[in-house]
């Protein structure tokens, strides 16, 4: 069975972090999202076809033309005309059935069984708010339509974006009618397809794991870390007290009156410490240093950021090689205990969490005793002055 990821899109509702990253390469819990994909699938595919766009070269920089020894092709789509353009564009290298996934999504390994072994189908869950989503109107186990963001939807079993086509799709993508956005829609094809064939789906039974937002990455990270197994390859030094899970890289030393709490991923070649208080569920990526008395809550912090000392970080997210001045403070917690607004494309989204710190693009600097609102988002290549209060985004 081949496999298309669809990976080409510029994901601007993630911004500032992925406009120096494509979002299925933002890593959580230390990994790349699409790699989450390629290993839960590579027992079941003989090939991999990923749709790249948008920072396309990063792909081969991070992946090569092989995963664990299957192979990688890339295909180019260098104009975005929807999900069903995008597939159109791999019918020449299609010779079996064949998946298609959302590149920016993670699904589990129970799932992905679920949809290779079911000819013709579709992975959906359940969802309290139908009409945010594309969801299926069905009769017994088989697709009759998707319908997308309906006010009165008919159904709340929602599309997740995992689907199992054989090669007579192509068919119906070639003459579905272009959508409102003039965009040839996979999910307009399927529903052309289900009027004259069988097409089935399958309920999520383990775990889907969309990355809409930004703060999607937290929620996600917390998810697959609470998974994850204990395992210490580096340095623990004497007086360091672990109370919860730790993984720790080699290469990576946590120094003396450290203190860990929850569950903690550390990567390869960290410093921590001395005297830092670490709490789950936080990532920590290769290469970074937390120098002494940091305190870091619930975040991910990318590869070589720098600095923290005598810092707090919250609920937040921490780009590559940016540099934390010491003393810089990321408020978390609103004083009226509503939930966190956060602006996303001019429009103020309210993020549904009752903590939420501040979004840091790659190789941002903060000066000594910054201060930073909650929900507020540093775009790459900002620097802060000492002292300075961010009240608003800084881009």
């Amino acid at each position: 069975m081949q496999a298309i990821i669809m990976a080409a899109g510029k994901s601007t509702r993630t911004y500032p972090i992925t406009l120096t990253i494509p979002k299925p390469l933002v890593k959580i819990a230390n990994k790349p999202i699409i790699v989450h994909n390629l290993e839960a699938l590579k027992d079941h595919v003989n090939e991999f076809i990923i749709i790249v766009g948008y920072l396309k070269e990063q792909f081969n920089e991070v992946l090569g033309n092989e995963f664990e020894g299957i192979p990688i092709k890339y295909v180019e789509q260098r104009e975005q005309h929807g999900t069903g353009h995008a597939v159109l564009l791999t019918k020449n290298l299609i010779n079996e059935d064949f998946l298609v996934i959302n590149g920016d999504d993670i699904f589990s390994k129970k799932d992905f069984e679920q949809i290779v072994n079911t000819k013709n189908s579709m992975l959906v869950k359940e969802v309290t708010d139908p009409s945010h989503f594309g969801v299926i109107k069905f009769e017994n186990e088989k697709v009759l339509e998707i319908v997308e963001k309906s006010e009165n939807p008919p159904s709340n079993l929602a599309n997740t974006g995992l689907y199992h086509f054989e090669p007579k799709i192509f068919e119906y993508l070639e003459k579905v009618e272009h959508s409102k956005r003039n965009e040839i829609e996979i999910v307009d094809a399927i529903s052309l397809f289900a009027k004259e064939n069988d097409f089935f789906y399958k309920v999520v039974i383990d775990y889907w794991l969309p990355n809409t937002y930004c703060w999607s990455f937290l929620e996600n990270n917390e998810f697959l870390l609470a998974r994850m197994k204990e395992e210490i390859l580096g340095e623990v030094e004497p007086n360091v007290t672990i109370k919860g899970k730790l993984i720790l890289g080699k290469g990576s030393i946590i120094k003396s009156g450290t203190y860990i709490e929850g569950d903690v991923l550390i990567g390869e070649n960290v410093m921590i410490g001395p005297n830092c208080y670490l709490r789950g569920s936080t990532s920590i990526d290769n290469g970074v240093k937390l120098k002494n008395a940091a305190e870091i809550k619930n975040s991910i912090i990318f590869e070589k950021a720098n600095g923290f000392h005598l810092s707090f970080i919250g609920d937040s997210i921490i780009g590559k090689k940016v540099n934390i001045g010491a003393g810089t403070k990321v408020a978390n917690f609103r004083h009226d205990g509503k939930s966190h607004t956060c602006m996303v494309k001019e429009e103020l989204i309210d993020t549904g969490r009752r903590k939420l710190g501040a979004i840091i693009g790659d190789n941002v600097h903060t000066g000594i005793n910054c201060s930073i609102y909650p929900g507020r988002l540093i775009w790459p290549d900002q620097s802060t002055l000492p002292g300075e209060i961010v009240r608003k985004n800084k881009k």
